[in-house]
């Protein structure tokens, strides 16, 4: 076997652990898993429900109605 086997040998194997590595690091972080998923769809519950409170509110409804009623008699 002459040098230039065996260096193009370790560089194939080079090459194969290097193929390896990239293939399980970018399999490991896909996507979330079901637990992420669940703790992400809490803390969108927990905002619908803030943001409804707030605009639900009693000087947001009025302002919002003010708004309106504003839009709705303006003259062109």
């Amino acid at each position: 076997m002459g040098q230039a086997e065996v260096w193009r040998a370790v560089w194939a194997r080079v090459r194969g652990w290097g193929c390896r590595v990239r293939a399980r690091r970018s399999g490991r972080d896909a996507g979330m898993a079901t637990s992420e998923y669940a703790v992400g769809i809490l803390v969108a519950v927990a905002f619908a429900m803030a943001f409804y409170k707030v605009v639900t509110s009693d000087a947001v409804s009025g302002q919002l109605a003010a708004i309106v009623s504003r839009a709705l008699s303006a003259t062109v």
